[in-house]
């Protein structure tokens, strides 16, 4: 099996793939703590990382599980919090449910979620993956953001 340590080469590999994305441009930024990465724009309201981003982690629970999500979180930075996630699902909603395996959570500060099985084959591409395809939410943020 696998340890925290593949792991962390495996985040330093993915956040490389992710610089290298067309779509990843200078208003784009990433927090990599090792095993633990959030994807975010700098306008929203991340800079502690408690503000709006795409989450992925993998950690000895998800070892064990041999599964790890990818989600989107409103946390307690993100102006007008509660608002931001009514007034984003209604915008995105329709689209996030087209999306295979992705579950709507819209309670707390999750948004949504989906659990990937955890396999070592190609994870940094599969990863990039699903982050290059739910980062197409950035408009759909932005603009919810300017409404609030």
């Amino acid at each position: 099996l696998f340890d925290v340590k593949d792991i962390k080469g495996v985040f330093r590999n993915l956040e490389n793939l992710i610089r290298g994305s067309r779509w990843f441009e200078d208003d784009w930024e990433i927090y990599n703590s090792g095993a633990y990465l959030q994807l975010y724009k700098k306008n929203w309201h991340n800079e502690n990382q408690g503000g709006i981003h795409f989450e992925t982690y993998i950690g000895d629970s998800q070892i064990k599980k041999k599964s790890f999500p990818i989600l989107m979180h409103a946390e307690e930075d993100c102006p007008n919090q509660a608002t931001f996630i009514e007034k984003f699902l209604e915008l995105e909603q329709e689209r996030i449910s087209k999306w295979k395996d992705y579950k709507i959570r819209g309670s707390g500060y999750t948004i949504f979620q989906r659990t990937l099985p955890l396999n070592f084959k190609n994870l940094e591409q599969r990863i990039l993956q699903e982050l290059s395809e739910i980062r197409q939410l950035e408009s759909g943020v932005d603009k919810t953001l300017g409404e609030i």
